[in-house]
């Protein structure tokens, strides 16, 4: 059974957020909201958690996770970054956007892409999850809570905790956030590619939307 936060979306209780952070140190999943949807999120060296999620999300290992971090120094350990790609990762960041970057060899090889090694990063402008990652002290490994046949993420914490109870361990709920995902932007090759449009604006990479 699922443990159950409501957590203040302006001032989050930092009590509640240090035992969110020791339950994903100890192998366990959360749900909790960031800046464009609720997301399902756990600590990045855990082989089980990650499995688990991929079943929530009814996945497979070509699926390409996103780690969050907290700033931009945090993204530049975990993914290649040149100074053309750090320049756009500055200017919007943080934000609702997830870039698609070559890793580096201080990620495990089961959450880059098999054939690219590659991995989804990102910032989130949300109050609840930049206290929680500065809880944490590392980014945390996340998937958007979209359900396997459905067309828009979960976005009410009671529902969440009411159909995902025996598959997460906890919910942590900071009233609704919104059901647009992040817009997934590939910058491994020469310029920019829109990979999905959501509640990011394209323009700055130079892109439209479809």
């Amino acid at each position: 059974m699922a443990e159950y936060f409501s957590v203040h979306p302006q001032n989050p209780q930092p009590r509640l957020l240090a035992k969110a952070a020791e339950l994903i140190r100890g192998g366990g999943i959360v749900v909790f909201p960031t800046d464009s949807c609720y997301a399902l999120g756990c600590h990045l060296g855990d082989k089980d958690a990650l499995e688990r999620i991929r079943t929530i999300r009814g996945v497979d290992e070509r699926h390409h996770f996103t780690l969050m971090c907290r700033d931009l120094s945090e993204i530049a350990h975990y993914a290649r970054v040149d100074n053309a790609q750090y320049r756009l990762l500055k200017n919007t960041t943080p934000g609702s956007y997830t870039f698609i970057l070559e890793g580096t060899k201080e990620l495990p090889r089961r959450v880059l892409h098999p054939k690219r090694k590659t991995i989804g990063l990102r910032v989130p402008d949300n109050v609840i999850a930049q206290a929680l990652l500065a809880e944490l002290g590392e980014p945390l490994l996340t998937s958007t809570l979209l359900l396997p046949g459905e067309d828009l993420p979960l976005n009410d914490g009671e529902e969440i905790r009411e159909r995902l109870d025996a598959q997460v361990d906890l919910v942590v709920d900071g009233g609704g956030c919104g059901v647009e995902p992040t817009t997934v932007i590939d910058l491994t090759g020469g310029r920019p590619e829109l990979i999905r449009a959501g509640r990011g604006d394209p323009s700055p990479f130079g892109l439209e939307r479809p």
